[in-house]
């Protein structure tokens, strides 16, 4: 018994430094967001007015963040499913035993994840602008015979971000498949090839019933994540053209950092936070229920 309280105190002790990050940079913000949501302050001065629940309530008459609200659930469903599809493909692909190179291949893929957000956005401005590489091409094989301005054109400027941020977020969702994928005991597969089950038979009775676990982490993973871009979208379009991609995190930047909109509203941008903190928290805890329930009846 004194072994195991050691082994236990000596886990909280490791844990300390952890847990005071997390206070100082997570836990402290978001207590100080409930605060700051109730002031009408521009973070700036040291006068700040009390004015109760009123930013909640501009917020919730403000068309604008209901435009970034809408958005932010249009990038998400626009990125979700191919972020689950493509990387399931790419990983079933990559994990045969048999091919040559798949080390290489998954490394290769795996690039764009390990590199900073804010600078492949400034490089696909480049590569998908009216006289970038993209159009280029795409007339050099006859499908445009004009360029399109990709992100310059709100028809057009959410389909290009959601393919930019399934492109950079490919790699590390194909990792995520390949350790789903080699969890599964090749016993299963060698049993069910006796029975005479082959290629798309294993496949949907017994890779996909085993991968939904992890696909259900996969999945509630890139819902969040989605949700909350920001880095992408700030470098890429801003949030335009025309608010066309202005989604719930650059709207609460314009107001809470940013001098388009005249003086900082502090107060006002904590409220929109919480706002949307809130649905994601719910989407989060609907989604754990179901999780959940799927286990239960897997068992």
């Amino acid at each position: 018994m004194k072994t195991k309280c050691k082994i236990e105190l000596w886990c909280w002790i490791f844990l300390v430094p952890t847990l005071l990050l997390f206070v100082l940079f997570q836990g402290w913000p978001i207590a100080a967001s409930f605060y700051y949501a109730t002031l009408d302050w521009s973070g700036l001065t040291s006068d700040a007015t009390y004015v109760g629940l009123d930013n909640f309530a501009n917020v919730a008459k403000d068309p604008y963040f209901w435009n970034a609200f809408k958005n932010s659930f249009k990038f998400m469903f626009g990125v979700v499913p191919l972020n689950l599809i493509i990387p399931l493909i790419l990983a079933v692909v990559l994990n045969r035993p048999r091919l040559k190179g798949a080390s290489l291949y998954r490394t290769l893929i795996f690039l764009p994840v390990v590199t900073t957000t804010s600078i492949v956005g400034i490089i696909m401005v480049f590569i998908w602008g009216s006289d970038g590489a993209v159009n280029d091409a795409l007339m050099k094989i006859g499908l445009l015979s004009t360029p399109i301005n990709w992100l310059g054109d709100a028809k057009w400027s959410m389909f290009t971000v959601v393919l930019i941020s399934v492109w950079k977020n490919l790699g590390i969702n194909m990792i995520y498949w390949l350790a789903g994928l080699q969890g599964i005991p090749k016993d299963l597969y060698e049993a069910a090839e006796v029975d005479g089950a082959r290629g798309m038979k294993l496949f949907v009775h017994i890779t996909i019933p085993l991968l939904l676990p992890i696909g259900a982490v996969i999945l509630l993973l890139n819902v969040v994540n989605s949700l909350k871009v920001f880095d992408l979208i700030k470098t890429m379009t801003n949030g335009g053209p025309f608010f066309a991609t202005d989604v719930v995190s650059t709207y609460i930047y314009r107001y809470a950092f940013s001098s388009e909109m005249g003086l900082p509203q502090l107060g006002y941008a904590s409220a929109a936070g919480l706002f949307f903190a809130v649905t994601i928290s719910a989407l989060a805890i609907i989604q754990s229920v179901l999780n959940k329930r799927m286990k239960g009846r897997a068992k």
